[in-house]
């Protein structure tokens, strides 16, 4: 924070940084006494972090310090062998997986795979890593069994394939916060032309309250920063068992699409044995 401020503003630059984690829990009266300047000077210095304001500047600098703290402390529990690390990633996979069991609501699964069986286009959605990934691998479940399908993750083609879809359309929406303003606008679009708009996503989440459909699924995360979140693991779960029931739902249909995609590879490894299809 130095050289960036005058000299008044730069009192409160260093006591906020050598007081980072109670400043959030102060009054802009208490941090212009301990800083022996005027609140004004508290304010101007806010908005030159380009804050709106002491309380906007509270928020920013509480959510930022949480999250420094969880790189800044190791834990006490710290994994280093090979064996450990396979247990530990192994075992947080079983117990989110236990976990989302338990959680699972059988009448949600029943009513998305009803609207998944009725839709001729079938738009995956996602952003930010995890989300992106498991809806590129969705739309590669369900090409599989007729139904026109693909993934997208850019804000603004979410937004135009949104405004060209209709009754007979359903957009899928993946999102384990259910907070990403792309997906919630995305989402009240495709419902404007009458869409179905399906997601999988935490319950009573922003993302939940304006889709049509939800698979809520609310999941634990592990605190150890070094290891890749189960969770997406888990949605990956989800989506095939979703592809499963849809493929048993109209069995014919899906049994020669199938059939045609093998024998199309066949020709390629000679491989007649049992395989993953298309993998």
């Amino acid at each position: 924070m130095d050289g960036s401020f005058k000299a008044r503003e730069q009192q409160v630059a260093t006591y906020v940084l050598n007081n980072l984690e109670t400043v959030s829990q102060i009054s802009v009266n208490s941090l212009a006494k301990f800083c022996d300047v005027s609140e004004p000077t508290v304010i101007r210095f806010c908005r030159k972090l380009g804050c709106d304001g002491f309380k906007d500047f509270k928020i920013q600098l509480a959510q930022n310090v949480a999250v420094s703290l969880q790189y800044l402390s190791r834990s006490e529990k710290t994994v280093t062998s090979p064996d450990s690390t396979i247990d530990q990633v192994l075992d947080a996979l079983i117990s989110t997986t236990e976990f989302a069991k338990n959680q699972i609501n059988p009448d949600e699964i029943s009513n998305a795979v009803s609207a998944l069986t009725r839709t001729k286009t079938l738009i995956f959605c996602g952003v930010g890593g995890g989300s992106t990934t498991v809806a590129f691998d969705a739309a590669n479940r369900f090409f599989r069994l007729g139904i026109t399908a693909l993934s997208l993750n850019d804000a603004y083609l979410l937004r135009m394939h949104a405004a060209t879809l209709g009754p007979d359309d359903l957009m899928f929406f993946i999102s384990s916060t259910g907070t990403p303003r792309a997906l919630i606008d995305t989402a009240k679009i495709a419902n404007q032309y009458g869409a179905t708009t399906l997601c999988l996503t935490k319950p009573n989440s922003e993302l939940s309250q304006v889709c049509t459909l939800t698979v809520g699924l609310e999941l634990p995360e592990d605190p150890d920063i070094y290891k890749p979140t189960a969770s997406r693991l888990v949605f990956l779960a989800v989506i095939d068992i979703l592809a499963a029931s849809v493929a048993r739902k109209m069995p014919e249909k899906t049994k020669e699409k199938l059939r045609r995609i093998r024998a199309s590879l066949t020709a390629l490894h000679g491989n007649t044995d049992p395989q993953p299809i298309g993998d």
